[in-house]
């Protein structure tokens, strides 16, 4: 099932082998006795001709280079809320998973917490609903749609592929994580990359604490190629610069790993400053946890970590270009202005940074009134940002200033899609008792939502 000039990958360094190699004897007894590795269920396995062409594709973040850039959408003078409907009820802590449009824009794809995905037509009309076996944390990575066929990563550690087309959701293929489908990993919280005929995804392990990224063949969801060298319980999505030829992505030890793509040759890793308590006998360190994705410009990375830093990053050889400071945990997603090379990112200080993307120089800072976990959009002349304090929020890309702020149930902590002046998003359930002793309480689901302008 591996392709034969690709090798997987099982080096984690010397310090590293021990554990690696129990986790890679329980995913190779696994794996024997699972050796039709992605159970397919309804559907043919084929996704037809129409992979070739970048149309066709519909992506986390907008692209292969996650910029969540949108620069021919334009945002609203003022908005309302057109339609919502309940999606979220898990108290997992991390941002939810972000609506991803078809890419003719016809159909909306959300994935909630519960494990059930959701596709709707932009008057708010239901077109189908699946309910998938995700349904402890459920979806927190976003949709990958190819074609017809969406890829979503789920919580119960199995990568699923559904007709978006079909009638009612229908589950082409599933990887099976209790049957050690790729290696039996915990969860898939990243959201899938497409490119040239394969999926990348990364999964995540414990025990012990560690990670890995896989290439998939989409019209099967059979292993091609994978590397496991990393730790921590990777949650970011893959980024590939295809210009840079870098596949790459963080995780919970504070490392950036780097491949050379499409030689899936490993190229180098960046340590942020994890000055916490060891992990796994020492094989890393708490303190810079990496929960964002990577976005990728010009040549370099910009990324956040939890030791307070915003990292810019160069491609070539992941070495540190430079470093903005905010004083407390970044997770969010950044956006980046590719025309006027500017990143917009923000931190759990309450704050959304504009930031010069050639130096770091800061050009504006606005206070959203609470943290920001989610990933950010950047439009024609908007960035768009979801905020703890339960508001979207629209602020001038050039200024910071707010132009509007919509009022919702929960936190706000998906990315919010502009598709054909509409805007898409999704919130946290709301909770009662979240961070005292009692018992946490759900007083209300979280929506996804659709925002329309005002006549």
């Amino acid at each position: 099932m591996r392709s034969p000039n690709r090798d997987t990958v099982s080096e984690r360094g010397p310090d590293r082998s021990a554990d690696l190699s129990r986790r890679q004897l329980l995913g190779a007894s696994a794996g024997a006795a699972a050796a039709g590795l992605a159970g397919c269920v309804g559907l043919p396995t084929t996704l037809g001709g129409r992979l070739d062409g970048s149309e066709d594709v519909s992506l986390f973040q907008n692209g292969l280079r996650r910029l969540g850039y949108y620069p021919d959408e334009t945002v609203p003078e003022s908005v309302s809320v057109n339609w919502s409907f309940p999606i979220n009820a898990a108290d997992h802590t991390a941002a939810k998973s972000s609506p991803v449009p078809t890419p003719d824009g016809e159909t909306i794809v959300f994935a909630g917490d519960t494990g059930k995905v959701c596709a709707y037509a932009p008057s708010g009309d239901l077109q189908w609903a699946t309910q998938t076996d995700a349904t402890k944390k459920g979806f927190h990575g976003s949709a990958a749609i190819v074609g017809d066929t969406a890829f979503i990563g789920g919580y119960d550690g199995d990568l699923y592929a559904i007709d978006v087309e079909s009638d009612d959701g229908e589950i082409v293929w599933r990887t099976r994580s209790e049957d050690g489908d790729l290696d039996g990993p915990l969860a898939i919280g990243s959201s899938p990359a497409y490119h040239d005929g394969s999926l990348y995804v990364v999964s995540e392990y414990a025990p012990p604490s560690s990670g890995a990224i896989w290439e998939v063949d989409p019209d099967t969801g059979d292993p091609t190629w994978s590397d496991d060298r990393v730790w921590g319980q990777a949650h970011p999505s893959p980024t590939i610069d295809l210009e840079a030829g870098r596949l790459l992505f963080g995780s919970n030890d504070g490392v950036v790993y780097c491949w050379e793509y499409p030689s899936l040759e490993f190229a180098w890793s960046f340590q942020a400053d994890a000055d916490g308590e060891e992990q796994e006998g020492g094989a890393f360190r708490k303190g810079a946890q990496i929960k964002g994705t990577t976005a990728a410009h010009d040549g370099y990375g910009y990324v956040g970590s939890w030791d307070g830093t915003f990292y810019c990053l160069d491609l070539e050889d992941g070495s540190e270009e430079w470093a903005f400071e905010t004083g407390k945990v970044i997770m969010s997603n950044p956006a980046v202005d590719t025309d006027a090379d500017v990143v917009y990112m923000g931190s759990d200080d309450d704050y959304v940074y504009a930031l010069d993307a050639k130096s770091g120089e800061e050009l504006w800072s606005t206070d959203v009134g609470g943290r920001v976990i989610g990933a950010l959009t950047v439009t024609a002349e908007t960035v768009l940002a979801g905020s703890y304090d339960s508001h979207l929020y629209a602020l001038d890309k050039e200024t910071g200033d707010q132009r509007w702020r919509v009022q919702n149930r929960g936190r706000v902590t998906s990315a919010a899609v502009p598709v054909d002046g509409r805007i898409y998003y999704a919130e946290r359930a709301v909770f009662s008792n979240y961070y005292d002793d009692e018992e946490t309480v759900l007083e209300e689901p979280g929506h996804g939502y659709c925002l329309v302008g005002d006549e």
